[in-house]
């Protein structure tokens, strides 16, 4: 499965790379993480709880940056799992461009699920995996402009 967009956030590329690299705004970004710890040196890993379809799962995960060119670009790489739910695991790569008005954030997610959430078929979850980046990068452009994040 593959999901893009691109966000033009109201503050400088500094800013903007700064908290993509910080664990207590992705913490309070990522729809259901209870817990977020780590840094971008060394990695990432979370807790996070979601409800997919019919399945409720809890995935515990870990986060590895690769690829970094700072404060430009870098590719996220990650893999959760969810018990008797499945796994899920993938990569993101994410771009910063100075434009107008402030920077533009361009991401590409390639992810791979297995297990039950596989089985609930493509349209679910991709409808699940468009929604959780729409919320995710609500909250984070919220959050860098310093403004309250959008009703959910």
């Amino acid at each position: 499965m593959e999901l893009n967009g691109t966000r033009i956030i109201a503050a400088d590329r500094a800013t903007v790379w700064a908290h993509l690299n910080n664990a207590e705004t992705l913490q309070a970004c990522i729809p259901g993480c209870e817990e977020l710890t780590g840094t971008s040196e060394t990695g990432f890993e979370a807790v996070v709880k979601q409800k997919v379809g019919p399945v409720k799962a809890t995935f515990k995960g870990a986060v590895t940056l690769e690829d970094v060119n700072a404060p430009q670009s870098y590719r996220i790489v990650g893999e959760g799992k969810g018990g008797v739910a499945g796994f899920a695991k993938g990569a993101a790569d994410v771009t910063l461009d100075v434009v107008e008005g402030g920077t533009e954030l361009s991401y590409t997610v390639d992810a791979k699920i297995g297990g039950k959430l596989a089985q609930l078929g493509s349209r679910i979850v991709g409808g699940f995996a468009k929604k959780m980046a729409g919320q995710f990068f609500d909250n984070f452009q919220a959050t860098v402009e310093g403004t309250p994040p959008p009703d959910s």
